[in-house]
């Protein structure tokens, strides 16, 4: 009776393809998205601060995408206000958890989520790092805000907020998929 855990990545072994030992490490790709995130949601920061700074709302497409400017001490969308040193640790402690995990990536699906996790976690951990009143409790710039141009639709947010909510919906199915890192099954 085999007792190894079934290796498959969504088209391996299983289909005459190379098994997880001779997939390829996905640590590039992680790494790419990531470095592609960051620096979207970086320009569009400094793009947004340049040219929204002090500025009504502008609208787009008929009213439902405004571009506003905002200062935010709290988490993705909006949520709990105020707590910045808390986010910057524990958005510090997701990528260094990540890129403890990278090395033994193998899986396509988790190095896209992963990376768009850790794009959009370091994009606010520089907000909150280096923006104005000071180290550690600066406030990540929000912009893209649904439907009402305050946000009392949907919360303000940014394009880190949003590759950091995609990462982790990806992986949440990579997880229900019983895809592992490693590119193993675990189901």
């Amino acid at each position: 009776m085999n007792t190894e855990p079934a290796r498959d990545d969504g088209g391996g072994a299983a289909d005459g393809e190379p098994g997880v030992a001779e997939r390829p490490r996905r640590l590039g790709l992680l790494l790419t998205v990531g470095a592609v995130i960051f620096v979207l949601d970086l320009a569009s920061k400094v793009l947004v601060v340049a040219t929204l700074s002090e500025q009504p709302p502008l609208k787009l497409l008929g009213g439902l995408i405004y571009l506003t400017e905002v200062r935010n001490t709290g988490a993705a969308f909006g949520l709990a206000q105020g707590m910045t040193v808390v986010f910057t640790l524990v958005a510090a402690g997701v990528i260094v958890v990540i890129l403890r995990i990278a090395p033994r990536l193998r899986s396509v699906g988790w190095a896209w989520a992963l990376g768009l996790v850790v794009g959009g976690a370091l994009g606010n951990l520089v907000d909150r790092i280096f923006r104005s009143p000071g180290v550690f409790r600066g406030g990540v710039v929000d912009f893209l805000s649904v439907l009402d141009p305050a946000g009392r639709v949907w919360p303000i947010f940014n394009v880190a907020d949003s590759a950091i909510v995609c990462g982790g919906l990806l992986g949440v199915v990579m997880a229900f998929r019983g895809r592992d890192f490693d590119g193993t099954r675990t189901h």
